[in-house]
């Protein structure tokens, strides 16, 4: 649970202004904002840290030695030294202006829609819902059953190098067949057409952007000598000048890699089950229905 905001109260506040240099002997530094926001903002998970274990009680507020000592060693690391005891009693003091307005927020429910301190309370509690799933018991089988069911996310797929040339206007059969007999014949590729060159271009991606029929015929087609095939979107003449053919996934060459991956999806699946679990406390009513 945190026990503060980031956001620093005014210096013109009278309830929380830090004491002026003519008052108090602090140096103006001492007394920027900014300084207060850097600070304040490095102490926020450090404060829960340090009530840890501690029963919370709203209306105690407990500054103790683990929140001098993140106070002294945030200082030390901004400044190149420690703070002073005078240094130090400002720190104390803002941190309890701040510590006093966050519970006081909470209060009359100010931190609604605020996403700041909602994204850092998900956080946090993600966080210890990360701390307790474990990773449950696998052997080589395991991974295996696994892999063989994600093979294709594993396997190479076969690349091309190809170049195409896109007719303006007409891209009809007829038209780009013509075009196609004049690139053979010498007519440079780029004279009628936009040129695209493509390198390593993989197998799946040639389907997607141009078809299955395209990807069909272009491993047919001969090397170094354009072709017109036929795409989603009309002809393509197309000159075809190197192929790499597709290469099964190796387990015992991958399995480090499999490891990793059905760790991250194992671990993700056991915190969205360890969330869900949680929701089973809620009532949960969702009011999807259109309001006219």
């Amino acid at each position: 649970m945190m026990r503060m905001s980031l956001s620093a109260p005014q210096s013109d506040s009278p309830a929380v202004a830090a004491p002026s240099s003519s008052r108090g002997g602090l140096p103006a530094w001492l007394r920027d904002p900014l300084l207060h926001f850097l600070v304040l903002g490095a102490l926020l998970f450090a404060i829960d840290h340090a009530l840890s274990g501690k029963a919370y009680d709203p209306h105690t507020i407990v500054v103790d030695a683990k929140v001098d000592q993140h106070a002294i060693d945030i200082f030390q690391a901004s400044r190149g030294r420690p703070p002073t005891e005078q240094e130090l009693s400002a720190l104390r003091q803002r941190w309890v202006d701040n510590e006093v307005l966050y519970r006081e927020g909470l209060a009359l429910q100010v931190d609604r829609g605020d996403e700041a301190i909602r994204d850092r309370v998900i956080f946090k509690a993600l966080s210890i819902i990360e701390a307790s799933v474990k990773l449950p018991p696998y052997d080589d089988q395991t991974l295996r059953t696994w892999f063989e069911a994600r093979r294709d996310k594993y396997e190479e797929p076969a690349r091309y190098d190809f170049q195409e040339a896109v007719l303006a206007g007409d891209n009809g059969e007829a038209a780009v067949r013509a075009f196609v007999r004049a690139l053979n014949a010498g007519t440079p590729g780029d004279a009628q057409a936009g040129l695209r060159v493509f390198k390593a271009r993989p197998e799946p991606t040639v389907v997607q952007s141009y078809g299955e029929d395209f990807a069909a015929a272009l491993k047919k087609a001969p090397r170094e000598e354009w072709v017109a095939l036929p795409a989603k979107e009309g002809w393509r003449a197309i000159r075809l000048i190197a192929q790499t053919p597709a290469r099964p996934a190796d387990y015992d060459a991958l399995r480090g890699v499999i490891l990793q991956d059905w760790t991250d999806q194992t671990m993700a699946e056991q915190r969205t089950a360890a969330v869900r679990n949680q929701a089973r406390k809620y009532n949960i009513k969702y009011e999807t229905g259109r309001k006219e």
